[in-house]
């Protein structure tokens, strides 16, 4: 039997712990997912050197970038992002085991947007700047497309959320939440945009998928955009780690 799990904090609703779980019941496997709830991520740290039955895990919010200074090595393409959502353990011949990184958030939302997004315009907002929006630029950044970058506080390469426009709104039409806003329970909550200035010419993709149709994905629906979650996206990672896990090329 092996053991795998889901590094967070507060991650109750964990969908990850779902899926894994339904697939080993289909695939008869004794395996088992847990979630690794920590209120920081030295008590996870602490905890795994005294254990010895993890074979690999998940990161996700808030602890995507924080892992990084404990892995032992880190995948190009993780580090080219700078975030890490998932772990494979390998036993080495010190009997301590080594902490591998890698993304497969880029792989999920590319291929979840592969068939959605419009192919005739490339000009995207992404909201948020932690280590889900990292995965999220890189691939766009790939697919060639014109971004920009909204957060609470501007920067140089940032737009603060008071500072988008009507305007910005016209030019940028896929727009991509990759903030915690709106996750249950706290589902009232929504990025602070002009949802009237939205219209069909616009796409709202959520990362968040718990609730199904988060009040970001509500008001654009209202308005008449295309909208979709993020639970394609976290399907497709899934599948994408467990073949990391599995060492499957």
């Amino acid at each position: 039997m092996a053991k795998y799990g889901l590094l967070g904090r507060q991650i109750d609703y964990s969908f990850s712990r779902e899926f894994f779980s339904k697939k080993f019941t289909q695939e008869q496997r004794s395996d088992i997912y847990v979630n690794l709830d920590y209120s920081c991520i030295e008590d996870f740290m602490g905890w795994f050197q005294t254990q010895n039955t993890l074979c690999g895990f998940n990161v996700t919010i808030p602890y995507k970038e924080a892992i990084i200074p404990f892995l032992d090595e880190i995948d190009p393409v993780a580090e080219a992002i700078g975030a890490v959502n998932t772990v494979v353990i390998k036993s080495h011949k010190s009997n301590k085991p080594r902490l591998i990184g890698y993304n497969t958030d880029h792989l999920g939302f590319r291929q979840s947007l592969e068939y959605w997004a419009p192919q005739d315009h490339k000009k995207a907002l992404i909201l948020g700047t932690g280590g889900a929006a990292k995965a999220i630029l890189y691939v766009l950044g790939k697919l060639d497309y014109d971004i920009l970058q909204l957060s609470r506080n501007s920067g140089p390469q940032t737009l603060g959320y008071d500072e988008l426009t009507q305007a910005h709104l016209t030019r940028y039409r896929v727009i991509v939440n990759c903030t915690p806003l709106g996750t249950f329970p706290d589902i009232e909550q929504a990025p602070k945009l002009p949802y009237t200035a939205l219209g069909p010419e616009h796409y709202l993709y959520d990362l968040i998928y718990n609730p199904e149709e988060t009040e970001f994905l509500r008001r654009g629906r209202n308005a008449g955009a295309q909208t979709k979650n993020g639970r394609q996206m976290l399907e497709y990672q899934a599948i994408e780690a467990w073949k990391l896990w599995q060492n499957i090329v």
